[in-house]
C-alpha cells in the first residue's frame, strides 16, 4: 500500500483515506471542539500524510503515521487558536448542529460546558484526554500516535483527568449529566 501511495496510485490514496479518515475526523472534531472546521483539518491531515509518506521508514506503521500527523496538526491548530483568542480575533463559537444532533438542549449545554473545561487544558493534556476518554485509545496507542513515552502519556492523562474531574465537580448539573452518561455506558 505504501509503495503504491508513494508511486502516486489514486486507488492507494483512496484506500488510505477510507481506512483512516473517519477516525481522524472524530479525533479532530473532539479535540478542537464545537465550531471546529473538522472537515478542513481532516483534509489537511491527509494532504500532509500524502506529501510526507516518502519519509515513512516502516510501511507497516502507516496507521501510526497518520495519527501522529493528526496529533501534530491538532497541537499546532490549538496553539494557533489560543493565540487568536488572546488577541481577541475570534468569537466564541456555537455548537454546530451536527456535533451533537439529535440530542436535547440539556445535552448541548453539557457538551458546551465540557468543551469549555477542555479548552482550559494545554494542547498536550487535551489531546491525551480526548484520545483516551473520547476515542478509547489505549495508553500505548496514544504514546505511539503522539510520539512520546508511555510515562509522559500517563502524566498528561492524569493531569488532564484531575483537572476535568475537578471542574466537573464544581458544576452540579454537568456532573449529574456525566453520571447519567456513565450509567448508560455501563448498561
Amino acid at each position: 500500500m505504501v509503495r503504491a501511495l508513494m508511486a502516486g496510485e489514486p486507488w492507494a490514496a483512496a484506500a488510505v483515506w477510507n481506512a483512516h479518515a473517519p477516525k481522524v475526523f472524530r479525533i479532530v472534531a473532539r479535540v478542537l471542539g464545537p465550531g471546529a472546521d473538522a472537515e478542513d483539518v481532516t483534509q489537511e491531515v491527509f494532504v500532509r500524510v500524502f506529501s510526507r509518506v516518502s519519509g515513512l521508514r516502516d510501511p507497516d506503521a502507516l496507521g501510526s503515521f497518520v495519527y501522529s500527523v493528526t496529533v501534530r496538526l491538532l497541537k499546532w491548530e490549538l496553539r494557533r487558536r489560543r493565540v487568536r483568542r488572546i488577541l481577541q480575533l475570534s468569537d466564541t463559537a456555537e455548537l454546530p448542529e451536527q456535533a451533537v444532533a439529535p440530542v436535547d438542549s440539556e445535552a448541548r449545554e453539557a457538551l458546551g460546558r465540557l468543551y469549555a473545561i477542555l479548552d482550559t487544558l494545554s494542547a498536550d493534556d487535551r489531546t491525551a484526554f480526548v484520545l483516551r476518554h473520547m476515542e478509547g485509545m489505549s495508553l500505548p496507542e496514544i504514546a505511539e500516535a503522539t510520539g512520546i513515552s508511555l510515562a509522559t502519556v500517563k502524566r498528561r492523562l492524569s493531569r488532564a483527568t484531575e483537572r476535568v474531574s475537578s471542574e466537573v465537580e464544581k458544576d452540579m448539573s454537568l456532573a449529574a449529566y456525566c453520571m447519567r452518561g456513565e450509567a448508560r455506558d455501563d448498561s
